[in-house]
């Protein structure tokens, strides 16, 4: 799997997405507080966004994070790499969800 084939999945099933919910790409930049050009730049697969820019697409999208990755990608790549994004999302959301513990328990 090329890193730019996982761009183009991505851009494109974030491109469906939000056309399944009739929204702009000014609309959904909004409520995923990104700014158009960089929507625009990820569904081109110009760009891929770090794992809390993902978090922020699928909420704003009302899907789950690996349905943005869902489609083209080969089988035996496809489960490499989303158990690895998936690690790496976790991750960041575990350390976010302890920072605010710490924040508001100390």
């Amino acid at each position: 799997m090329k890193e730019q084939e996982l761009k183009d999945v991505l851009g494109k099933n974030i491109k469906f997405f939000r056309a399944q919910r009739r929204l702009s790409q000014a609309g959904l930049a909004k409520k995923a507080e990104i700014s158009i050009t960089f929507l625009s730049n990820i569904e081109r697969g110009n760009n891929f966004p770090l794992a809390g820019t993902l978090c922020s697409l699928a909420e704003a999208l009302e899907v789950e994070v690996f349905e943005l990755f869902k489609g083209d990608l080969a089988p035996s790549d496809s489960k490499e790499m989303l158990s690895q994004i998936s690690e790496d999302i976790t991750q960041k959301i575990n350390v976010a969800v302890a920072d605010v513990f710490k924040l508001y328990l100390c």
